[in-house]
């Protein structure tokens, strides 16, 4: 295992002081080699905050009663008497950095910069500028050099810009998946029964075409051409209750040209053929 830590006047103990804005008391990184084992159990938490940012493997936490196992590139918000139980293995190979801080006006400064204030994981992406940050308070709090502690300030606002501008940008790309989902489901909605190809439409919305179909299963739950089929067996469904359309007209309406294919397809779908469906569905 390897640590580099540094404590505020090397005070090991948690300090609260509300006489200014934000104060750091403590900054650390851990890196798990060999060690099979490091566990932090605090069930009633401490007295301040701390930022913890994974930065290689997984820690797994206890949030909420729950556990959670979180992967690089998130990070750990804890409040003043959160509870804190996690643990880090060595298989895991597990790289984190964890800072401590107080002071009376840390809550408006983390909304300042939009810090979610309903969970406390969060993904935070993989900025090297995040790594470089704590890296800094950590020597700074160990040489002790003038004003350091307003140079910890700095760095570690600087250190919550960046995560802002990380989950600002992650919110706008979010948005802009979101809407090309939606122009994806409203055409499909409108041309099921005609022949898509996903690879042309995943390129006339600037998307390549693994990307679009991961984003659209997560959104969706199921991929596009699952989305086609569902939509194709829903319309025939549909028409083979409240039409009087053979089944091969039925066929083409909703995109398929070879009945037999039709026919094999919906039974595999629905359970049952599409005469069987018609008999047991018929509304006319």
């Amino acid at each position: 295992m390897y640590t580099n830590v540094a404590y505020l006047h090397d005070f090991f103990d948690e300090i609260v002081d509300d006489s200014k804005d934000l104060l750091v008391t403590s900054c650390g990184y851990y890196r798990l080699e060999k060690l099979p084992i490091i566990a932090t159990e605090r069930p009633k938490g401490r007295k301040d905050f701390q930022l913890l940012f994974i930065a290689k493997g997984k820690g797994h936490f206890v949030i909420n009663g729950k556990k959670e196992i979180v992967s690089e590139g998130n990070m750990i918000l804890f409040r003043p008497d959160e509870s804190q139980m996690y643990y880090y293995y060595g298989k895991d190979k597990t790289e984190v950095y964890w800072i401590h801080f107080t002071g009376k006006n840390v809550e408006d400064l983390l909304n300042q910069y939009d810090f979610p204030n309903n969970k406390n994981v969060f993904f935070a992406g993989f900025s090297s500028d995040y790594e470089c940050f704590y890296t800094k308070i950590i020597q700074e709090l160990q040489l002790e050099r003038k004003n350091y502690t307003d140079m910890i300030f700095l760095f570690f606002k600087q250190l919550l810009i960046v995560v802002n501008r990380f989950l600002i940008e992650e919110k706008k790309s979010n948005t802009e998946i979101q809407n090309k989902i939606e122009k994806a489901t409203h055409y499909f909605n409108e041309h099921y029964n005609e022949e898509i190809n996903i690879d042309d439409f995943a390129a006339s919305i600037n998307m390549s075409t693994c990307y679009f179909i991961r984003c659209f299963r997560q959104i969706v739950r199921v991929s596009p051409l699952q989305y086609i089929l569902s939509l194709r067996m829903s319309n025939a469904k549909n028409l083979l209750g409240n039409t009087t359309y053979n089944i091969n007209e039925i066929a083409q309406i909703v995109g398929y040209e070879n009945q037999l294919y039709f026919s094999r397809l919906f039974k595999k779908n629905v359970g049952i053929s599409p005469s069987e469906y018609r008999k047991q569905n018929w509304n006319n």
